[in-house]
């Protein structure tokens, strides 16, 4: 079998799923990602999503519209910590690497902050298997929340702390009485993860490389996209395997950072119109 020319690594939130609707909103996406598996392109969905919502909100309507025959595509899920292969019938079974789930205080102290206050802005996200996750109301302002956020996340550094807890937010660390820092708060642009701090999209990459080598021969270069800094870790991952990559960044905070290979952005679309106007690319392209 010889060597798919392209795989695609995709960040769901954003490039996939509009981060308005939490859905698949641009009517060319599905039939495109089809096309592209058609042709022998494999595709990784690399995600802080729970195995949940990308069954039901992605992968139910995707393979509803058509299963085509060889079609190598999977989902790791929760920044590596979660994954599984999709087929005709859907996700098939799940994988949960239990090592790395945060311990049940977490979870507790995640929702009593949103009942006690926070949860005008924000939902928790009951879903995720080694998570804990809180997720921007739709009917919130994005300025809104931003600002909800950033006092949540707060809250929530001071209250897993005074847990015994040691936790990372950014460039700040708090170490636990035995001096380590296991776990992270992590803000993204509709969310915030309370994970470990061994799960990321680097990892998601490394799931990634491990189930397609087992289903087939690995592809000569790589497409990674992503809306956020931290998806910039799937290319970095890559890169530093040796693979040849470019990184497709959907929602650019400014300029493009300086890396070891190319980056590229929309002049002008963001987001899901972004992604899809990536995918049409490629399906002109490959197909």
């Amino acid at each position: 079998m010889d060597h798919p020319p392209l795989g695609l690594l995709l960040d769901v939130d954003g490039p996939i799923a509009s981060p308005l609707t939490r859905t698949v909103a641009q009517p060319g996406i599905l039939p495109d990602l089809r096309a592209l598996l058609a042709a022998g392109i494999p595709v990784v969905f690399n995600t802080g999503r729970s195995d949940a919502f990308l069954r039901e909100r992605v992968i139910a309507p995707l393979v509803a519209g058509g299963w085509p025959a060889g079609a190598r595509l999977h989902a790791v899920c929760e920044k590596g910590a979660v994954w599984g292969t999709v087929g005709a019938d859907g996700l098939g079974e799940v994988h949960v690497d239990d090592t790395l789930a945060v311990p049940p205080v977490c979870a507790e102290v995640v929702a009593a902050l949103v009942a006690g206050g926070h949860g005008a802005a924000m939902d928790v996200d009951r879903t995720k298997r080694s998570m804990a996750t809180v997720e921007a109301r739709t009917d919130v302002p994005p300025a809104d929340y931003r600002r909800a956020q950033a006092a949540f996340d707060t809250d929530l550094v001071a209250a897993l702390t005074a847990r015994g807890l040691g936790v990372r937010l950014g460039d700040r660390v708090v170490r636990d009485a035995a001096g380590r820092c296991p776990w992270r708060v992590d803000p993204s642009v509709i969310a915030t993860d309370l994970e470990s701090v061994s799960v990321g999209k680097d990892l998601g990459a490394r799931r990634a490389l491990e189930l397609l080598a087992a289903d087939g021969p690995l592809p000569r270069s790589w497409h990674t996209v992503g809306d956020s800094p931290s998806d910039y870790r799937m290319a970095d991952q890559l890169h530093g395997l040796g693979a040849e990559v470019m990184h497709v960044d959907v929602h650019p905070a400014g300029p493009p950072p300086a890396r070891p290979y190319p980056v590229t952005i929309d002049p002008v679309l963001r987001d899901d119109a972004a992604g899809a106007r990536h995918l049409r690319s490629l399906v002109t392209r490959f197909t």
